[in-house]
């Protein structure tokens, strides 16, 4: 779980981080915040995908984004290193390299703040304007990935089955987008491991998406944010 407010590579507002917020958040939901230095340490044993533009991470219990937000600036690094000659080639990988990003969370305030964490990442990062289209197509795959639920139910906040949606690139500025069920692909990455009864099958014949949406631009997607995008905390 992530709560720092002093983000990766110096980008944030505060330089304090809490392991706790509440002794009553720790009784009432087991909510004890990773630190920082931790969080590094971690990500090093994986270090080659987290440097990945398109290796996807996904956080069950993400907070406000302490582990995210740090998986972020290394891809975004890796974005400058490979495109920071083409602006337009930055913008979409950028964004390709915030749509590899996934979290679920139980509180709906954490939520809120690890959505506004990633989105400031993406701002400082690339020097975006708020009215930028990028900011706004970031905010709706924000909207997208990071979920308000219960990753034990695989259901969120309504109830309903927890759905991701799966980002690819398609080059000249368009994105493929397919939804997947949270609790088939937990289910089938289990039934699918080699020496397992339903390893026969393949993963092509068990990954079935809910729907497959037409391929968009970024000014689509822009435009899906509606009016009530991701805000930046102040």
């Amino acid at each position: 779980m992530g709560r720092s407010r002093a983000l990766a590579n110096g980008v944030g507002k505060g330089s304090m981080e809490q392991q706790v917020r509440s002794k009553q958040r720790v009784a009432d939901h087991g909510e004890v915040f990773t630190p920082g230095w931790m969080v590094d340490a971690m990500l090093d044993l994986v270090k080659e995908e987290t440097e990945r533009i398109d290796s996807r991470f996904l956080e069950p219990a993400c907070g406000s984004g302490n582990f995210l937000v740090k998986i972020l600036a290394r891809k975004l690094a890796a974005v400058d290193f490979k495109f920071g000659k083409s602006d337009f080639e930055r913008r979409h990988y950028a964004l390709l390299a915030l749509m590899s990003i996934y979290g679920i969370e139980l509180l709906d305030d954490n939520i809120a703040e690890c959505r506004a964490n990633l989105l400031e990442i993406l701002i400082a990062r690339l020097k975006l304007k708020p009215d930028d289209e990028l900011v706004r197509a970031a905010s709706f795959v924000l909207s997208q990935n990071l979920v308000h639920g219960d990753a034990l139910t695989m259901r969120n906040k309504t109830g309903d089955p927890i759905t991701f949606a799966e980002w690819a690139y398609l080059g000249k500025g368009r994105y493929q987008r397919r939804d997947f069920r949270f609790d088939v692909l937990a289910g089938s990455s289990a039934f699918s491991a080699e020496g397992t009864l339903f390893a026969h099958l393949g993963k092509h014949e068990i990954f079935q998406p809910e729907k497959t949406w037409p391929p968009a631009t970024m000014r689509q997607l822009a435009a899906d944010a509606g009016d009530d995008p991701v805000q930046v905390m102040p």
